[in-house]
């Protein structure tokens, strides 16, 4: 199984494509898609859309496991956010793959074994089970590999 984890933002989205064969884990590709902050968000979207459409169409991806945001402080970051994750959602759909969405909690549970991991913790597992030399960056790049750990982890094989 295929399995592409998306970590969504705006100015960085992290993608991660990991091949689940029974209980191993490998990682196929790998990095982030970027967009300019001093452009007008509807071309920020369009380049969001344009990246993940040719990331689905190249790859084929069985599933695609996505993290739900979750925001306690900045409404303006979180709407901007929201608006690239639905642009996400929406190149899937379009490309009929199948969306799976999970929290920060639950990605940790399954990756860690612990809900309030730290993200040096994270990091270090995702290059533990994917046999990766050093630890993806930036950032969102370790979070999107570890969202696809996850729901390999918790589909058993199934999706």
């Amino acid at each position: 199984m295929l399995i592409l984890g998306i970590d969504p933002g705006l100015a960085t989205i992290g993608f991660g494509l990991v091949m689940k064969n029974g209980d191993k884990y490998r990682a196929i590709e790998y990095g982030a898609i970027t967009t300019a902050p001093k452009q007008m968000i509807e071309k920020r979207l369009d380049e969001i859309y344009d990246s993940m459409v040719e990331i689905l169409t190249k790859y084929k991806p069985d599933c695609m496991a996505i993290e739900e945001i979750f925001f306690n402080n900045n409404i303006t970051t979180a709407i901007d956010v929201s608006m690239a994750r639905g642009v996400i959602l929406l190149a899937a759909y379009k490309c009929g793959v199948d969306i799976y969405e999970y929290t920060p909690l639950e990605v940790k549970s399954s990756v860690v074994g612990y809900g309030r991991a730290e993200k040096q913790q994270i990091q270090y597992m995702v290059r533990l089970m994917l046999n990766l030399n050093e630890t993806p960056k930036p950032d969102d790049t370790a979070d999107a590999l570890a969202l696809a750990l996850c729901h390999g982890m918790r589909t058993n094989g199934y999706n």
